[in-house]
């Protein structure tokens, strides 16, 4: 069975060769009375991106993400991965070329994201092509040098696990002098502080949520897409609360410096927010997190479209259909 969001738009690719044909016949019947063709200067083709990027020949594309978060990023005891990221990183390779036999998943931890260091089966640093693994984008790591972020590819919140028998929590500011767990250097980290919670910062958030089980912690804080499929699978052992923050986490795609397949992770979510006829977005939503939403009532766990992406400065053929991003 092929992996979820692979599979070729071949009604978008038959169009595009239909009006390939269309206009080939015309480059001929100018030829012929004697007339000029013209190609005008101006941003790069997708194959040029493609060489520019160095994915021309390469047989695999290594992409860092999380194997502890049901819903998002898991990796079973198989050592197959699933999860709203890997579809979404998956329909992203697909359009670089890559089937899903070449794309290579490797475990990356929240603090070595930036830096795109991921580790093999024998805990070797590997330097991945991509980091899909729930990556915050923030003005702090927008001006960090090794970062290429994409548009955001997801919407969340930050939001508050504890145990069931834990009183409403509505603010962080009701966790002051609680014991309460998050991943380190996230974006959650500093709220939870300033609230003046007793904060631990744990590498995985699976070691979070077995310390609230353990009673380590009375609490677990972090995006609560993030958190959604651990109380799901809890059998009514924890609570999901809202806290009404008004700030948006959003997650991006991380390319790193090399700017031609930054370029072309943006071609492939424009596509997917633009064209009407790719449904692989909203398939990788309603596959993993939509049935995560009736365990966690009350809590905006993810937005369920989306997020605009306007067009990338990528030369398109005069042949090739053309897509709209209005509504950004």
């Amino acid at each position: 069975m092929p992996a979820p969001g692979t599979t070729e738009p071949t009604a978008r690719r038959r169009g595009d060769w239909l009006r390939l044909y269309g206009w080939l016949a015309a480059i001929l019947a100018a030829v012929l009375v004697g007339g000029y063709i013209v190609v005008a200067p101006g941003p790069p083709t997708e194959a040029e991106l493609r060489e520019q990027a160095r994915l021309t020949g390469k047989k695999k594309l290594l992409i860092g993400v999380k194997d502890d978060t049901p819903g998002i990023a898991l990796r079973d005891k198989t050592g197959a991965f699933s999860g709203f990221d890997i579809d979404i990183a998956y329909m992203i390779a697909g359009e670089l070329g890559f089937r899903p036999e070449q794309v290579e998943f490797l475990s990356i931890e929240t603090e070595d994201r930036a830096r795109r260091q991921a580790t093999d089966a024998s805990g070797n640093f590997v330097t991945v092509d991509l980091v899909v693994a729930t990556f915050s984008i923030t003005p702090a790591r927008l001006q960090d040098p090794s970062v290429g972020f994409s548009s955001p590819y997801l919407f969340t919140e930050q939001s508050v696990v504890t145990r069931a028998d834990h009183p409403r929590v509505t603010s962080l500011g009701q966790l002051n002098g609680e014991k309460v767990c998050t991943l380190g250097t996230s974006t959650s980290e500093n709220p939870l502080v300033e609230s003046g919670a007793k904060v631990t910062a744990e590498n995985k958030i699976s070691a979070c949520f077995e310390g609230l089980e353990n009673h380590l912690y009375d609490a677990v804080s972090t995006d609560a897409a993030i958190m959604a499929g651990f109380v799901a699978r809890s059998g009514g052992k924890f609570r999901h609360h809202d806290i009404g923050l008004e700030k948006t986490e959003m997650w991006g795609v991380n390319a790193g410096t090399n700017t031609a397949l930054r370029t072309l992770v943006e071609l492939a979510l424009y596509r997917s927010y633009a064209d009407p006829q790719n449904r692989m977005w909203e398939e990788a939503y309603d596959r993993h997190i939509r049935p995560l939403l009736a365990a966690n009532p009350g809590v905006n766990v993810a937005q369920s479209t989306q997020p605009c992406v306007k067009a990338p400065e990528v030369r398109r053929w005069p042949w090739q259909r053309a897509l709209s991003d209005d509504g950004c």
